[in-house]
């Protein structure tokens, strides 16, 4: 076997290890628990903050430029994830960026379902300019659901007319919650998170009766003209693979800047695991180089 394969094979064991618990409670504690074993670097300084009501933390490495900042989404389904379980990847992503990190820990469905998220997303985003941050310092960043919730920020924020972030990173992005990609399908036997089911259960919770191709639950089906410089990344094992691909479709077809990073062998938000896997390690710093082209 190839490093690669050597390596990606672990995590896959590391996640077979213990079926995913049925209720909720045990859902949320095991994605926090799955990156619990990676260490934060000692020369990481971690800051809890109010985000204008909103539950946030930063993280900052001593290399990292106080004026810019990352505002991270994290994943989870919108039902489940949190600071937590993200922490020490967001920390890294932000080293490889030169910057600040600020991840929100925003209220989950099915107690908080759409538009809670998006709000606190927005609220976030308002909250660092009136830190004093300016927006072509500000990265916004998400992974799975908060990839999707990312580019629902965005569109959002171009329509009520507020300065957008200089760039977004949207890692294994979830942009359709009716699941009509042919991937879910295709890709179902070798994704060993996510899967249709799971996803529908999710949505469920989030929507609580929205139209699932709402643009701002599904922005596949938002007009992203206008937007920001974008950096999409995927793994080939992913059965949100093509999320990614249409996502990048669209926003190519608005006229929108876009990147699209396609990892082979790489499963959903392999990012996590980037302590033991070399192609996590790469994609942040992929990640950080598109990051630090665009700031400048």
């Amino acid at each position: 076997m190839t490093d690669t394969a050597t390596e990606i094979a672990a995590v896959r064991a590391l996640l077979a290890a213990g079926e995913r618990p049925a209720d909720l409670a045990g859902r949320r504690k095991r994605l926090d628990g799955l990156t619990a074993r990676y260490d934060m670097p000692a020369d990481v300084v971690v800051k809890p903050v109010d985000a204008d009501g909103v539950k946030a933390e930063w993280t900052l490495t001593p290399d990292a430029d106080p004026k810019r900042a990352i505002l991270f989404l994290h994943g989870g389904g919108y039902a489940a994830g949190s600071i937590r379980s993200h922490r020490h990847m967001l920390a890294q992503a932000g080293r490889e960026a030169g910057t600040r990190t600020l991840a929100l820990d925003y209220r989950l469905a099915p107690e908080n379902p759409f538009p809670a998220a998006l709000e606190d997303a927005l609220t976030g985003y308002r909250f660092l300019l009136a830190q004093g941050f300016l927006p072509e310092n500000i990265v916004l960043a998400g992974e799975s659901a908060g990839g999707g919730l990312a580019i629902s920020t965005l569109v959002s924020l171009r329509d009520a007319g507020t300065p957008l972030p200089a760039c977004a990173w949207c890692a294994s992005p979830w942009v359709d919650l009716e699941m009509s990609a042919a991937t879910m399908e295709s890709k179902a036997a070798v994704d060993p998170l996510i899967q249709r089911p799971y996803l529908q259960e999710l949505a469920t919770a989030y929507l609580h009766g929205a139209d699932p191709r709402n643009p701002l639950v599904s922005p596949i089906h938002a007009d992203l003209k206008g937007l920001p410089p974008l950096l999409i990344q995927v793994g080939s094992d992913e059965t949100l693979l093509e999320d990614a691909i249409r996502l990048a479709g669209v926003a190519a077809s608005a006229d929108v800047r876009t990147s699209l990073q396609v990892w082979p062998q790489m499963i959903h938000a392999w990012h996590l695991f980037y302590p033991q896997l070399a192609d996590g390690r790469r994609s942040l710093a992929e990640m950080g180089a598109f990051v630090r082209a665009v700031l400048g």
